[in-house]
């Protein structure tokens, strides 16, 4: 039981601090340090209520206790050697280390594509989803405000790699800075990508900030998390969704220069 607890609680904390540090970095950068430099890429105009925020960051610290039990319980199952989890690079080699990190994403995009739609359905959404529909203009502490089922289910992704394909702990640390970097952008409410890139094949194959935030504030469509390619090809993008992009960009003053 000390074992369990003393896991527990490490991976609590640094799931929460993980969390904290990105999305308070980001909240300051955006909503303090260049909230007028970067006015004319907010998607939403409108700031999100203190009240919101107060929200998100409950919520978002219940999930860090989920992802704790989540994560002690994998490491306590996987002690017997039937996890991945390897400790030597030459095990495998740097190729590998490289791509397994580009597998774990790819895997996370496809997983998070198809919960994230399921829990659309109106027999689930009330009980996984809706805590985090609450945030219709998200602010970056609403990177993990979820229900308990939802942060569970988002929490899967670690027994799902951690089980499925070989991974370098230092592999796998640098996943997990991708995804909470990943989450906290897609929920500032600004656009970051430059007109040039949307335009090119890449932009078409990357998600957007503007693709999420329109998500949250009419939640039938965009699903995607890091890609857009399940959107595209399950045609659940929103119909309006590059209109509403190509807006942003025509809004960017130093374009008109």
């Amino acid at each position: 039981p000390m074992n369990f607890t003393s896991k527990f609680l490490a991976i609590a904390a640094e799931s929460w601090v993980r969390y904290a540090l990105t999305a308070g970095i980001a909240w300051l950068l955006a909503s303090v340090f260049f909230k007028k430099r970067w006015q004319h890429r907010k998607i939403i105009p409108r700031d999100p209520l203190p009240s919101d925020l107060r929200r998100e960051i409950f919520w978002s610290s219940i999930t860090a206790l989920i992802y704790g039990i989540v994560g002690t319980a994998t490491i306590l199952i996987g002690k017997d050697g039937s996890w991945k989890l390897y400790r030597r690079i030459d095990d495998h080699g740097w190729l590998w280390f490289a791509t397994s990190i580009v597998l774990a994403i790819l895997i996370h995009d496809t997983w998070f594509y198809w919960t994230h739609r399921l829990m659309h359905h109106r027999w689930l959404f009330k009980w996984v989803h809706r805590i985090h529909h609450q945030s219709t203009n998200p602010s970056p502490w609403a990177a993990y405000s979820f229900s308990p089922l939802e942060a569970a289910t988002q929490a899967l992704i670690f027994p799902i790699l951690m089980f499925s394909i070989p991974m370098h702990p230092i592999a796998y640390a640098v996943f997990m800075t991708w995804q909470i970097v990943n989450n906290v952008i897609g929920h500032t409410g600004y656009e970051y990508f430059p007109h040039r890139l949307m335009n090119s094949w890449l932009g078409r194959f990357l998600n957007t900030p503007t693709n999420h935030i329109q998500h949250h504030e009419k939640p039938r469509g965009n699903f995607g998390l890091y890609f857009n390619y399940w959107d595209r090809l399950m045609k659940t993008n929103h119909p309006d969704y590059e209109q509403r992009l190509s807006l942003i960009h025509i809004s960017e003053p130093t374009r008109q220069a």
